[in-house]
């Protein structure tokens, strides 16, 4: 029987520092990315990458820009990353570069508004690199459907990059098409899959996050501000995936902090997230049912219940093969319209808060060993508001598993305890295949002024 439990949130110590993200991993990356340039006809691929959008860039380099704008244009014997003023020198973060791998080139013109403009142009630099006449991969963040575009455009000409990018390169190229589904594509993209050393990397990074939120909902106090709740947080110096957010009654809740003080009696979300995590939890300033508003009467019984056994449903369908439109199918069948479910329950995570989705109706896009899932399934009601248990998970093979437990022993091992923790305590049914990333994977806290109060089956 679904019921409230009082317990222990669990606590499986703090990671080691993370595997720095090496020379080899890279050149196997660019190596990769050649292959796939060269199968998809590309005599160039250009990687556009701003603070929003490094994730492509970043995979591929080890370098993110910051402040401003960067261009990597590779081509089968050569690769060019082309920096601003402020991040020129921060290039040599790449081990690519240090190697002199990747060669870099100054443009100022992809630096902030009124610097100094004393550099080679963007265009002078494309035609040096990019052959005259050439199909060319432009990867921004996302690509598109015939459906979202006007009758007759064609989806592969449909750019994502700023037109002071794609005017030089469709004057320099033969054809320059969207290429970005190369890198993000659930399926078949070449960011989908995570080998050992980033499981470890997204391993951390769901700890800092986890237990930055778990400080905070510990320290939830009524006539708290919310600066208050998140400063609680004591969030640490990983970069941020998406904004901190905290909301509470009618704030919109990708919201962060405006004020409020917390009161009994109103629905909060909140969220803490880093590069390669996102742990969000939902529910009520309340201490027990006896704190809700009368319209809310049936929150734990209708809503809250029925989700967490959705939740475990979900975890057991975390295995390589099945495919995502089933995944699809059984959330819409566990949590029907009521339940206000409107965005895919489940998708994968990267240096990007949100890739891509093999989740979509009707999929075919089997889950597959290495996706980094983030358990992302979103209920929202007018009167009951909202709940959440959204966490980390790397679905993992035998292999893989093997794999981990020989190069990160103690990245396996905590892991496999979060998943016995969740199927023994919590009564979830989690596969093998299934490393959960976070110690508040499957913690649901309804209460969040008595968060020890935890929904177990």
């Amino acid at each position: 029987m679904t019921r409230l439990q009082r317990l222990d949130w669990p606590d499986n110590g703090t990671p080691d520092l993370p595997p720095a993200f090496s020379l080899a991993e890279a050149e196997g990356r660019l190596a990769a990315v050649r292959a796939a340039m060269a199968g998809a006809g590309y005599q160039a691929l250009v990687v556009y990458g701003d603070r929003e959008h490094a994730a492509n860039l970043h995979w591929l380099t080890g370098f993110d820009p910051r402040f401003e704008e960067a261009v990597l244009v590779v081509t089968p014997d050569d690769a060019l990353l082309i920096a601003g003023n402020e991040c020129l020198a921060y290039t040599v973060v790449s081990p690519l570069v240090v190697a002199g791998k990747v060669r870099t080139g100054h443009c100022a013109s992809l630096s902030l508004p009124s610097q100094p403009r004393a550099s080679r142009r963007l265009w002078e630099w494309l035609e040096e690199v990019v052959p005259s006449g050439a199909t060319i991969g432009a990867v921004g963040w996302k690509w598109y459907g015939a459906e979202e575009l006007p009758p007759g455009t064609d989806p592969a000409l449909a750019l994502d990059i700023p037109a002071f990018l794609a005017d030089p390169l469709r004057q320099r190229a033969g054809l320059v098409e969207n290429a970005t589904a190369l890198f993000m594509h659930p399926g078949s993209g070449l960011r989908a899959r995570a080998g050992v050393d980033e499981i470890a990397r997204l391993e951390f990074s769901n700890h800092m996050a986890a237990s930055a939120l778990k400080r905070m909902v510990f320290a939830l106090q009524e006539g708290m501000t919310d600066f208050a709740a998140v400063e609680a947080a004591r969030i640490g110096g990983l970069p941020l995936g998406c904004h901190v957010t905290f909301a509470m009654g009618d704030t919109p809740g990708l919201s962060g902090p405006v004020g409020d003080r917390i009161a009994r009696g109103k629905p909060a979300s909140f969220n803490v997230a880093h590069w390669g995590s996102n742990i969000c939890r939902a529910g009520w300033m309340a201490r027990g049912q006896g704190d809700l508003p009368p319209n809310a009467a049936g929150y734990l019984e209708e809503f809250v219940f029925p989700y967490t056994r959705a939740m475990s449903n979900w975890c057991g369908m975390m295995r390589p093969g099945v495919s995502g439109g089933a995944v699809w199918a059984m959330i819409d069948d566990r949590l029907p319209d009521r339940f206000g479910v409107t965005l895919n329950p489940g998708h994968l995570i990267g240096l990007d808060e949100w890739m891509s989705s093999p989740i979509t109706p009707g999929s075919e896009i089997p889950l597959a060993s290495g996706m980094a899932m983030q358990m992302d399934v979103i209920p929202a009601h007018v009167t009951w508001g909202s709940t959440r248990m959204e966490d980390g998970y790397v679905i993992a093979d035998d292999a893989l598993r093997g794999a981990l437990a020989r190069t990160h022993p103690n990245v396996a091992r905590r892991c496999a305890a979060r998943a016995e923790f969740m199927r023994r305590v919590i009564g979830m049914e989690v596969p093998e295949s299934l490393l959960p990333l976070a110690d508040t994977c499957g913690i649901i806290a309804p209460w969040l002024l008595d968060p020890a109060q935890v929904v177990v089956l």
